[in-house]
């Protein structure tokens, strides 16, 4: 994989909380926005905003598995602040909204949160 597409998934998952536009991504490895999504896409086979979307998601997985924290808390600490946003892509990816998730997982009836998990 090109370094510089490791070191703006470095950033994005250091920086998960945080809304980092693309343009800043792109100073950051010397390159273009334009250039960075094509490569980024080459390498990766997202954009930087589809890749940083599931890393939230996977993030916010862990933390309905291992903590007691709210889905609103757990919302804000993956940097979403839309809760509708936050439930649908939630769904979207895991088949089940958060709460759902929660409650699945921890009767036993969902596996671990790797992409994809589904009931």
């Amino acid at each position: 994989m090109d370094q510089r597409v490791r070191d703006v998934i470095q950033v994005l998952q250091k920086d998960l909380g945080r809304e980092i536009p693309v343009e800043e991504l792109a100073r950051l490895v010397n390159l273009s926005a334009s250039h960075l999504r094509l490569l980024f896409r080459k390498e990766t086979g997202v954009t930087p905003d589809r890749y940083l979307k599931s890393l939230r998601i996977e993030k916010a997985t862990e933390l309905l598995e291992n903590s007691f924290l709210s889905v609103k808390e757990i919302m804000l600490k993956v940097g979403v602040g839309d809760l509708s946003h936050f439930v649908r892509d939630f769904k979207t990816a895991r088949g089940l909204t958060p709460r759902q998730y929660r409650t699945h997982f921890k009767a036993g009836e969902v596996r671990g949160g790797g992409p994809g998990a589904r009931p």
